[in-house]
């Protein structure tokens, strides 16, 4: 019989965290995690205070993917900005000192960064190869969060950093602003509506990962994005039409910017242009599950 892979979720409590958990439990995998309530003294669970019990759960562990970060779902204030920064760069760092300590590390570190790091495009999709990084307080967390990774001393494991789009899934991601604007009719266009839409189901998600542990031959960053980029116009009237809403009142940039002041969030998550192509996975033969925006959004909803 052969051994069970293990594979180690670093910030795994959120929702794509949760999710992954689930399929790699239901595909035979064991799942050891690394976060911030974890309970002391478990073998397969380490905290972030403990960079001991880190290495433990990372040794003789098959992959890593770390997940951790603050959600950006709030206002850039000085002291979000900073927590958003360090519960990146800090995690990432912390990793990187338990593997160096690894006997038999994991051979491949997977690590979260963000589609966000390419510049606001509405002209050409942003490819791994060709993308123009941007500039601003998003751009540079995922800078630095990614140079936290290059800068790990780890000559055993395959490092990755995952430029993922906007996850979305029944039960959480970023869909639920978008379903209770289009509920109580104000899901119309925001904003000039022209803005791209990028973005990716939390199953296609976890299907990269386990391809991208599987393809040894790939390295450095990935776009993780469905191919069907949509506009804000598109993306609104799919939601429209996945929770019942006929109509939907557009909302211009500026009231945008005062209701985003009343709910404490920021107006770059629905402003911003994102056009994020997933070239490499499109050229190593990665194969999209439900690739549609609208047909997703319509199975999420049901759901």
């Amino acid at each position: 019989m052969n051994k069970a892979k293990t594979v180690v979720l670093a910030g795994a409590s959120g929702f794509i965290g949760t999710y992954l958990r689930a399929r790699f439990e239901q595909a035979g995998w064991s799942v050891r995690t690394i976060g911030r309530r974890t309970a002391k003294g478990s073998a397969d669970s380490a905290r972030w205070d403990d960079d001991d019990a880190i290495t433990r759960v990372l040794d003789g562990a098959d992959l890593l993917v770390n997940l951790a970060g603050r959600s950006v779902n709030c206002r850039y204030n000085a002291r979000n900005r900073a927590a958003i920064l360090d519960s990146r760069v800090a995690t990432t760092t912390a990793l990187g000192r338990a593997l160096a300590g690894c006997q038999a590390p994991p051979s491949t570190w997977l690590n979260a960064s963000t589609g966000t790091i390419y510049r606001d495009a509405d002209d050409r999709p942003q490819t791994e190869s060709d993308g123009d990084l941007g500039s601003g307080f998003s751009v540079d967390v995922a800078r630095a969060w990614e140079a936290a990774l290059d800068a790990a001393d780890t000559p055993g494991t395959r490092k990755i950093p995952l430029r993922i789009a906007i996850v979305l899934g029944p039960g959480g991601g970023a869909l639920r602003p978008f379903a209770t604007l289009a509920r109580l009719g104000l899901g119309g266009q925001m904003g000039h509506g022209s803005q791209k839409f990028s973005w990716i189901h939390v199953e296609n998600l976890y299907r990269t990962v386990r391809f991208l542990h599987k393809r040894t031959d790939i390295s450095g960053p990935v776009n993780v994005a469905s191919p069907d980029v949509v506009d804000n116009r598109e993306l609104m009237r799919f939601v429209r039409r996945a929770y019942g809403a006929r109509r939907g009142v557009p909302t211009p940039a500026w009231l945008l910017s005062l209701g985003a002041v009343l709910i404490r969030t920021d107006t770059e998550l629905v402003l911003k242009s994102r056009w994020v192509q997933p070239q490499k996975l499109i050229d190593a033969g990665f194969i999209f599950r439900q690739p549609e925006l609208g047909r997703a959004l319509l199975s999420i909803a049901k759901r």
